[in-house]
């Protein structure tokens, strides 16, 4: 993964499509002054270049002058996002919104008032119809101006309404206001915090939630009131490993969408998380018809214009469809059919490399060398592995440790047994630094400090110890995230069946859908 620009310049130029690039070139080009004709060497000298190097760009762009760098970098910025407002995306909601919130204040401003209340009439509509009550808000509080300042003998109870509007409205904002602080505020602990761990955390936890749920939280009625309240409750469900009230509230969120369509399209970020959350959910509780259905969805979904609307739309798509796909195969134990998706995930990487955050790279690293590890390519695995461990970031503790005791059972199924001795120390070291160890944390713990004094050959041994003493907690719910890291009960039952993991996890599955059609009949 090359050295990502932290050039924002850069970043909006290479974010351009050809379209808009052009689009850019003629509204420019309009003023033909000297500064103008700089913007556009600058654009296309930024254009052209693969990362942002600022001693190459003066240096092949000598009419630019170091100490005229920074002025016209941000001259340029503002010219390309002008030009970008003018494309105009009937589609945008907000932007419609704001266009008659302009239509609006012209006409106003021209003494026109009645013709202003009728855009805002016709903007409250638009506003009400597609749960917009920021902007709603905004309408109210324009109208009551222009009736509080002019005499428009537009509607005698107008007074009236206008106050009631407004209250109603004022109620809905605050609601949705608490709810979505308490949204971001659990999302904060899971940062913070991790999953609950014990009895004690979920009590802290609970209490925490407590004190921040509003009152009358539940009885909500609007669009975003119930949004942030099914997102709440996922939160608060997630970090307590509650994975079945998990699925229902991630169930309950999408469903939201599905009632009110069109809210797809304006709240497409929040309809694409929702469906993430729900086929992680089906994933987790290996609700494999329920998981397949979804991801058709979802698929479907992908393929629509909404889905690709925009950049922005279209790589959080691509990022939690292709996380589906992966897990599919880990649910299902088809590893070596599932590397099928790896060359386009890097292929995808390499041109989103911009746009996803550090802790996204991150898991899709974990999820191909998981891949790699179960088809039994142990080599390719340790590379992606080695990614993550010597990315020097402060981010997710959990995925490079369970990256580190992959990384060493990938060493031990190569046989090198010579590395082994300090990778348990380096293993060793990582985990002792970690707080709060779960239960099968501390058990794998124990297992890497007593195998500092075991010969590799005997490991097979201390292996089924460590077999018997975590299946005693398969069931515990604190430690189900352990398990969904790293299913290390089924690896360790391939090394006592001499049968590669895949074929463990394979014959796990077929027997769990043979065992619900079962089910089934029998009903």
């Amino acid at each position: 993964m090359p050295n990502r620009s932290t050039d924002a310049l850069f970043q909006l130029i290479h974010s351009l499509e050809k379209s808009e690039k052009r689009n850019f070139k003629l509204y420019v080009q309009r003023n033909s002054s000297s500064e103008e004709l700089k913007v556009v060497q600058l654009f296309d000298a930024l254009d052209k270049m693969e990362e942002y190097d600022e001693a190459l760009l003066l240096r092949k762009n000598e009419s630019i002058k170091k100490q005229q760098l920074s002025n016209i970098k941000a001259h340029l910025y503002k010219q390309i996002l002008s030009s970008l407002r003018l494309l105009k995306d009937d589609s945008n909601i907000d932007i419609q919104l704001h266009e008659q919130m302009d239509y609006a204040r012209i006409l106003y401003n021209k003494g026109l008032y009645l013709q202003s209340l009728k855009v805002l009439d016709k903007m409250k509509e638009t506003a009400k119809a597609h749960n917009q009550v920021t902007y709603l808000l905004q309408v109210l509080f324009f109208e009551k101006k222009i009736e509080a300042l002019h005499i428009t003998r537009s509607m005698q109870d107008r007074a009236e309404r206008l106050t009631n509007e407004v209250d109603e409205v004022n109620t809905k904002l605050v609601n949705t206001g608490k709810l979505s602080n308490l949204s971001l505020l659990l999302y904060s602990w899971y940062i913070k915090n991790g999953h609950a761990r014990n009895e004690k955390d979920e009590i802290a936890l609970r209490q925490f939630f407590d004190e921040h749920f509003p009152a009358g939280g539940e009885d909500v009625k609007g669009f975003y009131e119930k949004l942030y309240l099914y997102q709440s409750y996922c939160w608060y469900a997630f970090i307590r490993q509650d994975l079945l009230q998990y699925y229902r509230y991630t169930q309950k969120w999408v469903e939201l969408f599905e009632k009110e369509p069109f809210m797809m399209e304006v709240e497409t970020a929040h309809f694409i998380k929702g469906m993430h959350n729900l086929l992680s959910a089906h994933f987790d509780l290996q609700n494999y018809q329920k998981f397949n259905d979804t991801l058709a969805k979802f698929e479907a979904f992908a393929a629509s214009d909404v889905a690709n609307a925009n950049d922005n739309s279209r790589i959080q798509t691509f990022v939690y469809l292709q996380i589906a796909k992966m897990n599919k195969h880990f649910m299902e134990g088809t590893f070596t059919e599932g590397l099928t998706l790896v060359p386009q995930t890097e292929e995808k990487l390499k041109e989103y490399y911009l746009y996803l955050d550090r802790h996204r790279i991150l898991v899709f690293y974990y999820k191909i060398a998981s891949l790699y590890f179960g088809s039994g390519h142990y080599e390719q695995a340790i590379d992606y592995l080695n990614k993550i461990i010597n990315w020097k970031v402060d981010l997710r503790t959990d995925l490079q440790c369970y990256s580190r005791l992959l990384h060493l059972i990938a060493h031990y199924e190569l046989g090198n047994f010579d590395l082994l001795e300090y990778l348990f120390k380096s293993v060793y070291r990582f985990m002792a630094k970690m707080e709060n160890l779960s239960v099968v944390e501390e058990e794998i713990f124990r297992f890497l400090r007593r195998s500092f004094h075991v010969s590799p050959k005997q490991l097979k041994g201390e292996f089924e110890k460590l077999l018997n003493k975590l299946k005693q907690h398969e069931r515990n719910r604190f430690e189900t995230r352990a398990f969904m890291y790293l299913d290390i009960i089924s690896w360790l039952e391939s090394k006592m069946d001499n049968t590669p993991v895949q074929n463990v996890i394979r014959q796990k599955y077929l027997n769990a859908v043979k065992h619900k059609a079962t089910e089934f009949k029998g009903e």
